[in-house]
């Protein structure tokens, strides 16, 4: 309903917005409405989330997973809230005159104009919110961004038809290819350093890259391709250097305000996506606390802040959910995670001939699993609550053993300090086991 006149918007699994190169959020309200007044024929959208960011004004319906956008560079004026006695008893409303198409549809390249109005059904400051969309306006940042896309096409298309590289050949050719990789790191940090500004911009349009890179990362995996070692380590590679690059457009107090939390949830549950993949499909909460918090820079979270987003999932259609052991361990895991697929592999490991008898350790669990031995021995806890395998505690560390023979055997409990006794005991049991 809302394509038919606003340009639709793209949402991850969480439900929050895809930004385009370069976007930031500037501020968040809940139950807002758009209203096109002076064209009733447009249907009205109600009870949204909106967010401003440096590009667009979004609007997403949580409840269909569905959203849309009014660009800022089709914005022609806004208008500043009314203040009478009529108003004060009324939700506030914003007007902005935005240009249109002759069939109604919102553009930037528009030859009509539609007055729409944003009423702001919740608790919030009308005047806050136009001061930022004021604010967002005039620094006119979607220019900058177009701009420099312009350049980078320009600029790869002009090196490619007026630079004839010379070949490598010899020790000269080596020579020149350094001199010639010198004089472009120079380059790039006279750029990067020539102001404050500049440095930013760079470190924008990188962290832009990393989130492209790891979309499509994202999307590879979804996609189940095939590749050989080689590409599969390359992509270990990159998805590690992803990690310590950082998030684009970072949930703040500041910018989401009482949506600070919900929104935080969302953007978490798309950023362990991909520590949730290389892990397994399961790691603990302290580790994502270290490199959420690693993502976001100076814009760290306390670990409140962090149980909270995560409890807040269960409210929410995402694909993880967090998980308290028995033990007290606290872990992410993705839904389609299965205990039995685990426990089976745990058996197949355990019915190897030298794990009937020396038994299996934490660490021999984890390198089947490929998770890490913490939460290898919550995995083999489970299983021994469940029946499916009994646990010894002795001197020679945390073991895990099958059951060695059907006449009760099972009920036999060590309790010798003599390291040698008990191995050699061990050993015993599974002759018996054999031979009966």
């Amino acid at each position: 309903m809302a394509a038919n006149w606003l340009p639709p918007v793209l949402l991850t699994a969480s439900g929050r917005p895809v930004f385009l190169p370069g976007e930031i959020e500037r501020c968040l309200l809940s139950a807002v409405d758009l209203e096109a007044e002076e064209n009733p024929a447009l249907p009205t959208l109600r009870s949204g989330l909106l967010v401003l960011t440096s590009h667009r004004i979004l609007w997403i319906d949580e409840s269909s997973s569905s959203g849309c956008a009014i660009p800022l560079a089709a914005v022609v004026h806004v208008f500043h809230p009314k203040k009478s006695l009529r108003n004060m008893f009324a939700s506030p409303r914003v007007r902005i005159q935005v240009s249109t198409s002759p069939d109604g549809r919102v553009g930037e390249k528009g030859t009509r104009s539609e007055m729409v109005t944003i009423v702001m059904r919740g608790k919030t400051d009308p005047d806050v919110f136009y001061g930022r969309l004021l604010e967002v306006l005039r620094s006119r940042t979607w220019e900058a961004s177009e701009e420099s896309e312009g350049r980078e096409r320009g600029s790869g298309s002009g090196e490619g038809s007026a630079r004839v590289r010379m070949p490598v050949v010899g020790v000269s050719g080596i020579l020149r290819k350094e001199q010639e990789m010198w004089e472009s790191t120079d380059k790039s940090l006279q750029e990067a350093f020539h102001d404050l500004n500049a440095l930013m911009s760079k470190a924008k349009e990188m962290v832009q890259l990393a989130e492209n890179m790891r979309q499509k990362l994202l999307l590879g995996s979804n996609a189940q391709a095939s590749a050989n070692d080689d590409e599969l380590g390359s992509k270990q590679e990159i998805q590690d250097w992803l990690l310590s690059v950082g998030i684009v457009s970072l949930v703040t107090k500041e910018s989401a305000g009482a949506l600070y939390h919900q929104q935080l949830s969302r953007q978490l549950a798309d950023f362990v996506k991909l520590p949730l993949e290389k892990a397994g499909g399961m790691i603990a909460l302290i580790d994502v606390y270290c490199l959420f918090n690693r993502a976001r820079g100076t814009e760290l979270i306390s670990p409140e802040d962090l149980l909270q987003a995560c409890a807040l999932w269960e409210k929410f259609d995402v694909p993880v959910m967090l998980r308290k052991f028995d033990s007290g361990v606290m872990v992410i895991q993705n839904k389609a995670h299965s205990d039995d697929e685990v426990f089976a592999r745990i058996t197949s490991l355990a019915q190897k001939p030298d794990a009937l008898l020396m038994g299996i350790s934490p660490s021999d669990a984890a390198l089947t699993l490929g998770i890490a031995p913490a939460l290898a021995k919550e995995h083999m806890l489970t299983a021994e609550s469940k029946g499916l395998r009994l646990l010894d505690s002795w001197v020679l560390g945390f073991l895990l053993r099958l059951p060695l023979d059907r006449h009760n055997i099972l009920s036999i409990n060590f309790s010798s300090d003599d390291e040698s006794f008990l191995i050699t005991r061990r050993q015993q049991l599974v002759k018996v086991m054999l031979l009966t």
